[in-house]
C-alpha cells in the first residue's frame, strides 16, 4: 500500500528504494520534522534513522488524505516497530513531517 497523496507516495518510494536524493527532492528547502515530539535536524535524522541504516516503510493504515498513517517501519538499528507519521504538504512539496512510536 502506498499513500493516497502523490507527494507522500513519492517520498515513501524514495525511502523504500534507499534514494536519499529523491527523498530530499520531495521536501521544501526549509522542511522541518519531529520524532516522538522532539524537533530534530532533518538532514541528520534522515541519515541516522533512514538512509544510513536501510530504513523501510510499510503503511498499515492511512487517513483518506494520505497525510496521516500508521506504519511498520524498520531499520538496521532498531529493527521493526509500529510508528505513526503525519505529513504536511504545500505547493507540491513536503513542508513538515512528524513521526513517533505508536
Amino acid at each position: 500500500m502506498n499513500s493516497n497523496n502523490p507527494v507522500v507516495a513519492e517520498a515513501i518510494d524514495a525511502i523504500n528504494n534507499g534514494d536519499r536524493a529523491a527523498f530530499v527532492a520531495t521536501l521544501t528547502p526549509d522542511a522541518t520534522m519531529s520524532d516522538d515530539g522532539s524537533e530534530r535536524d532533518l538532514g541528520e535524522w534522515i541519515d541516522k534513522e533512514i538512509f544510513d541504516v536501510n530504513g523501510r516503510f510499510a503503511i498499515e493504515t492511512q487517513g483518506q488524505d494520505g497525510l496521516g498513517m500508521m506504519v511498520r517501519f524498520r531499520n538496521d538499528t532498531w529493527g521493526e516497530m509500529k510508528t505513526r507519521w503525519r505529513f504536511e504538504v504545500g505547493n507540491g512539496k513536503i513542508t513538515r513531517f512528524e513521526t513517533g512510536q505508536a
